[in-house]
């Protein structure tokens, strides 16, 4: 049970402490808080009137208003029924939308609905062209993030009713993008420049929609923080759909063939692209729509799978040392440099998404000193992988591929080093964990600069090749 916070200090300090038990309750809407203390604040008034002094009167409210456990288990199951209201009836018979919406919660379906749409439709019009999602497998690679991000901006962007100046400048930069996709004289379809290109691109467009998320405080660090769960949400969302976007193309398979007809074309033509990129604005809807009700799935996840993570790297480190072999130069290829970046880069956003569900102004924990071996697990592998690849250059000399993969490999090597020692220093109390979280935010940069680098120069200096 959760009980009324110990009494120390004046009634500010008392009400702070409260509302901080409300926020670990999991399930309230900052409006709902702000709300709530507004409540407790007329009782506090209305006590001290009748003669109580403002510790007793704080002490007697906390009481008057309820359980805090109990209260959050009641306003969940409330947004929890206003959810399956809002998803059949509307935004408007369910109740406001989301803070900080500028666009009326009648017109975010139609908003959603039409940018949707638009991208569903922008990924078919190459084939107006001739460009064969099948045949020009690289051109759509190279595009993929374009025929959604620009529309997810559109729609994250309207909504915050963006200026002139800041919307142009988003335009401004998908439509480099777009050149670095399309223009640059790529040598065939196999050109390593071409592939570093269509990796990195979604990155640096990930952080224009970002901009877009963040409207006018695309500039504060502190607001980065909310990109970063709206990040991992709009990811669970979006494989949700996909997965339900598979059972009905099972289905539609089932009743296609059943009557001799080949579903091939629907599926594989329409179906599966148009989804896909139309899935990235739906899934950005309902994390707008829907965030005070499910937002703390993302964060259960990152409990269950940072000790999951962090005993695999282990293993791996111990059956590396107790072997004698390390990581060889010989084995690092493409496909397996790719795949560590890949396994660094889950680490890095394990990380970012369990210190965006945090308080800050908890004490050290269990999580923490995961979070810290996380961390330290990370850096030594990617020291490992550091190593295999400037063993490879010294003997085959620089290439496209080595150089994305020393550049990617350092940027996280530095990322990780810093989490590392910050959440040390945390762990030991010679730091709050505000400073951890502003050093994640603040390198976020880092990343979109190395990926624009990797983009957009990396091609033309090793000759597009």
């Amino acid at each position: 049970m959760t009980t009324a916070p110990e009494i120390d200090g004046d009634i500010e300090t008392q009400i702070a402490h409260w509302r901080r038990e409300l926020n670990r309750a999991g399930c309230l809407e900052p409006a709902t808080v702000d709300e709530l203390e507004t409540h407790l604040r007329d009782q506090i008034d209305a006590l001290t009137e009748v003669g109580l002094d403002p510790t007793e009167a704080f002490l007697v409210g906390v009481k008057r208003i309820g359980n805090l456990d109990a209260l959050a288990r009641e306003l969940a199951h409330e947004r929890y029924q206003r959810l399956w209201k809002q998803l059949v009836l509307g935004a408007d018979t369910a109740g406001a939308g989301a803070p900080g919406i500028g666009v009326p919660p009648s017109r975010q379906i139609v908003l959603m609905v039409t940018c949707a749409l638009a991208a569903a439709a922008a990924i078919k019009v190459p084939a107006l062209f001739g460009a064969d999602l099948e045949d020009d497998g690289p051109f759509y690679a190279r595009n993929l993030s374009l025929f959604a991000f620009p529309f997810l901006a559109l729609y994250l962007g309207w909504q915050r009713r963006l200026s002139t100046a800041i919307a142009g400048s988003l335009a401004g930069l998908f439509a480099l993008g777009a050149v670095a996709a399309n223009v640059y004289p790529f040598r065939g379809d196999s050109s390593n420049t071409q592939i570093i290109t269509a990796l990195h691109l979604p990155i640096v467009l990930w952080f224009v929609v970002a901009v877009a998320y963040l409207g006018a405080d695309w500039a504060r660090r502190s607001r980065w923080m909310d990109m970063v769960r709206f990040t991992g949400e709009l990811a669970l969302y979006w494989v949700l759909i996909g997965l339900g976007g598979g059972v009905l193309m099972a289905f539609s398979a089932l009743m296609f063939n059943a009557i001799g007809l080949d579903p091939e074309t629907l599926i594989g033509g329409w179906l599966l692209p148009c989804g896909a990129v139309g899935a990235v604005v739906v899934a950005a809807w309902l994390v707008e729509a829907k965030q005070d009700i499910i937002e703390n799935l993302a964060p259960v996840l990152t409990r269950l799978f940072t000790p999951l993570f962090v005993l695999v790297m282990v293993a791996f480190l111990v059956s590396t040392a107790a072997t004698g072999t390390g990581i060889g130069a010989d084995a690092i290829e493409r496909d397996v440099l790719i795949g560590f970046d890949l396994l660094l880069v889950v680490v890095v956003g394990l990380q970012l998404y369990a210190a965006s569900a945090r308080d800050p102004s908890a004490p050290p924990g269990l999580f923490d000193l995961l979070q810290l071996a996380l961390a330290v697990a990370a850096l030594a592998i990617d020291v490992l992988v550091l190593s295999a690849v400037a063993s490879r250059i010294g003997e085959f000399g620089w290439s496209p591929n080595k150089v994305a993969a020393l550049g990617e490999n350092l940027v996280l090597a530095v990322s990780l080093a810093g989490t590392a020692w910050l959440s040390l220093r945390f762990w030991l109390r010679r730091c709050p964990y505000a400073t951890v979280e502003r050093w994640q935010t603040g390198y976020l940069p880092v990343y979109a600069l190395w990926a624009l680098v990797a983009a957009v120069a990396l091609p033309p200096i090793f000759d597009y090749r």
